[in-house]
């Protein structure tokens, strides 16, 4: 029976890190769709395999790390001829970044749930900025030392790399962490309301990416307003529409992205991303945090008036005027 059980939990781990891998080959390939090339080095403007490697390590913990270096591992040598030693170097550095980030979210006891202002700062700075400068960096290196970048092009090019995973994660790790909690809406459900973002989010989207008068700005009422009302379920995938959409504009060269350099269109996809990224994940955070605390406010107030309720002695007897109390008869 104990062997059984070993063997299932086993089977289970072992299937828990195929599908990552695919799932990081997969979304790989999809972010690939839309690559640029800077300084002649391929890199992509939202990668979205960093954002589900760390939203995995966050669900399953360390012990899957041979998923991600497997799907990393798969996505490297699908871009070269095969097999080579600096693709090994690459997977390495594109394995350790999410797990280094992992364990810094741990360091500072992350929650999943995201319900805390500090939580959202982390996942930020700790997760998505920090982290992925290790994976930039190796993949920069690896450039630089098998003969495929100068020097004067290795910022350039290790500051697109950074910026791509680092909005890989800013954008797709709240959404995957959303999952644990997600639920078929309810009758009671705000429908109109919900309805009525998605529209208006498309809607703004399309005019702001792809319209000549930069209006870019009318985003930000959007993702205020999910934020607002919904939360992070409802700012995430607004922020990761608008990122998707702003992303295809700029690798066309529409919209306010026309006319640009591909330096310079990496550069203004970066600040809008991190931008949109920034709004949608800290006012969500600020939001269900004042509603967590207001609502341990008032279970705490209904508590304390319960607990006055029953130390509180009952009324006085009543007593006839002029007579003894009734409990003297």
């Amino acid at each position: 029976m104990i062997r059984s059980e070993e063997t299932r939990r086993r089977a289970v781990i072992v299937l828990q890190m195929l599908g990552i891998a695919a799932a990081y080959y997969a979304s790989g390939r999809l972010g690939l769709l839309r690559q640029v090339e800077v300084e002649g080095a391929v890199v992509s403007p939202l990668w979205p395999p960093s954002g589900i490697a760390l939203a995995s390590l966050l669900y399953l913990g360390p012990r899957i790390w041979p998923g991600i270096a497997l799907g990393a591992l798969l996505t490297v040598f699908s871009m070269s001829d095969g097999p080579t030693f600096w693709g090994l170097v690459v997977t390495a550095g594109s394995s350790l970044a999410p797990l280094c980030s992992f364990l810094a979210l741990r360091a500072v006891g992350f929650r999943t749930e995201l319900d805390r202002l500090r939580d959202g700062l982390a996942l930020v700075f700790l997760g998505a900025l920090g982290g992925m400068i290790i994976s930039a960096t190796v993949g920069s290196e690896v450039q630089l030392l098998s003969g495929g970048l100068s020097a004067s092009q290795f910022w350039p090019v290790w500051w697109a790399w950074w910026a791509g995973d680092a909005m890989g994660v800013l954008m797709v790790t709240p959404l995957l962490l959303l999952l644990r909690k997600a639920r078929l809406p309810g009758r009671d459900d705000r429908w109109v309301e919900g309805v009525a973002l998605a529209v208006v989010a498309v809607v703004a989207t399309i005019v702001a990416t792809r319209s000549s008068l930069s209006m870019i700005y009318l985003l930000f009422p959007v993702l205020v307003w999910a934020a607002l009302r919904f939360q992070l379920a409802g700012s995430a995938p607004c922020a990761l529409l608008m990122s998707v959409m702003a992303i295809i504009a700029g690798t066309e060269g529409i919209g306010p992205f026309a006319g640009h350099s591909v330096l310079e269109v990496m550069l203004n996809l970066c600040i809008l991303n991190g931008c949109v990224a920034l709004t949608a994940l800290l006012l969500a955070a600020i939001v269900t945090e004042h509603n967590n605390i207001r609502r341990e406010t008032e279970l705490a107030c209904e508590e304390l008036a319960a607990l006055v309720e029953e130390l509180t002695p009952g009324p006085p007897q009543e007593r006839r005027p002029g007579g003894p109390p009734s409990s003297w008869r």
